[in-house]
């Protein structure tokens, strides 16, 4: 048997009253929480061991316990909520209309783009590290599943999960160049025999 319980319901059966929040306030002190860091452990503790430690039953209890060693966290953690909340008032002020549609144009298109083109990049970056030359690889090159050339040497780029999603039977052309997706860009990992080719190339090139 499967079944959920969602957090007020949880909240209703251990008879703790929820509190009130007006409309979108919880979505934007998130924000602010997540931009301030203002509950990591170094501000408040590190709840998921501290609550272990913790023998009492109830969330009167627990919250006296808590509060006698971290005596200033909740004030603290408050004011950076609050310092960051004051950044989003300034930085609401100066968002109109021209603002939003250039924040559209670059989600929707430029994002997009980047998204499913980025092999172009991953290429460039790759040859500019090692002082070779790069090429885009044509209709041809493409079926046999190379990216583009890094030098002489084909290239075909794969996701991190390739080799766990058992397509290594897949036939390619190409040294296999990784990449795995990351909040703040891409995260590319050139196999140690490639690396030492490339490396190679490079020395020779350079004399």
């Amino acid at each position: 048997m499967e079944f959920k319980i969602k957090v007020d319901e949880i909240r209703a059966l251990m008879e703790i009253e929820a509190p009130y929040f007006p409309k979108y306030a919880t979505q934007i002190l998130n924000l602010a929480n997540q931009n301030a860091q203002a509950t990591r452990p170094k501000v408040v503790g590190q709840m998921s061991e501290l609550i272990k430690e913790f023998t009492g039953r109830t969330l009167e209890e627990w919250e006296k316990w808590y509060l006698e060693r971290y005596p200033d966290s909740i004030e603290n953690a408050t004011k950076k909520v609050l310092d960051m909340i004051e950044n989003f008032k300034d930085a609401m002020n100066q968002i109109d209309k021209d603002i939003i549609r250039q924040w559209v144009r670059d989600l929707v298109i430029v994002k997009t783009f980047i998204g499913l083109r980025f092999q172009e990049a991953v290429l460039k970056k790759i040859a500019n590290k090692f002082n070779l030359e790069y090429r885009l690889s044509n209709p041809e090159e493409e079926s046999k599943g190379i990216d583009g050339y890094a030098g002489e040497f084909p290239i075909s780029l794969k996701p991190s999960t390739y080799t766990s999603k058992k397509m290594l039977s897949e036939k390619l052309e190409g040294y296999v160049i990784f990449y795995e997706k990351q909040k703040d860009g891409l995260k590319i990992i050139v196999p140690e025999e490639l690396e030492n080719m490339l490396i190679n190339k490079s020395k020779r090139n350079s004399k």
